[in-house]
């Protein structure tokens, strides 16, 4: 079975990311099955509103190290470059429901939502620095901006985990609610979006995203170019290499 599921229901694209057992962890194949689903979604008038939600207990916890070290992103183009390109690029509704863990890209993809239903079980964290790494998909901007920079500051240099509760104090999440009532209230915004006339909803979108537009693509461009020299240091082989032998990183070196 597909790691990614879509249906369309009348002008709803439902997206279900689907690797429950693997906690919907991203691989290579994932992120490019992404990026096209959008890139197409944005180019076809029968889609209005996009309903993005995970198989299983989690929304996602992130990259897939064996699948990640395997197929390491670099500077330029890549599969996790295209897919942000193609969030920022996309001018239609996204409404999110998000269970279990967020982790890394998990919570990261979340930015570029315009809804974020989160139940009860939710644990979002950004680990990016703990793996000697620096955040993607533009939260070096994003963040800040929605959050203010101390609050950034605590969620991407701490790299600590934060529940439900905390993602919609600090704005992250539009409402927390049971795990039983997530799909479907996630579901019905997207329903009520879905009758909302089409053309109005995606230049209102694209007004409320203009004065940072450009902003957000030198961040995710430059996130991408330090990302792949920070992924070849030795503080980031540290990090996979204790991650998988279950102990403490060791980080003595000089900043590289």
């Amino acid at each position: 079975m597909s790691d990614i599921l879509t249906e369309l229901s009348g002008s709803i694209l439902r997206v279900q990311l689907n690797r429950p057992a693997k906690k919907n962890a991203m691989t290579l194949s994932m992120y490019t099955t992404l990026a096209d689903l959008f890139n197409d979604a944005a180019r076809d008038d029968q889609v209005h509103v996009v309903l993005w939600h995970s198989a299983g207990d989690a929304f996602s916890a992130g990259n897939d190290l064996e699948d990640f070290l395997h197929h390491p992103p670099g500077p330029g183009e890549s599969p996790q470059a295209h897919l942000i390109q193609a969030l920022i690029d996309f001018d239609k509704p996204v409404v999110a429901a998000v269970q279990g863990a967020a982790i890394g890209g998990g919570t990261t993809m979340l930015t570029h939502c315009d809804f974020v239903y989160a139940g009860e079980s939710a644990k979002f964290q950004m680990p990016f620095i703990n793996l000697a790494l620096v955040p993607e998909f533009g939260t070096s901007v994003s963040l800040p901006d929605r959050i203010g920079h101390l609050r950034a500051a605590e969620l991407i240099l701490l790299g600590q985990p934060f529940n439900a509760a905390h993602a919609a104090e600090l704005g992250l999440v539009t409402r927390v609610m049971p795990d039983g009532e997530l799909l479907a209230t996630a579901t019905e915004t997207a329903q009520k979006l879905a009758a909302k006339p089409a053309g109005a909803l995606q230049a209102s979108k694209r007004l409320m995203r203009q004065p940072f537009r450009e902003r957000l693509e030198l961040a995710a461009r430059v996130e991408n170019e330090e990302y792949a020299v920070r992924l070849r240091s030795a503080d980031t082989r540290e990090a996979i290499t204790a991650f998988f032998e279950k102990r403490p990183p060791n980080f003595t070196r000089r900043p590289e």
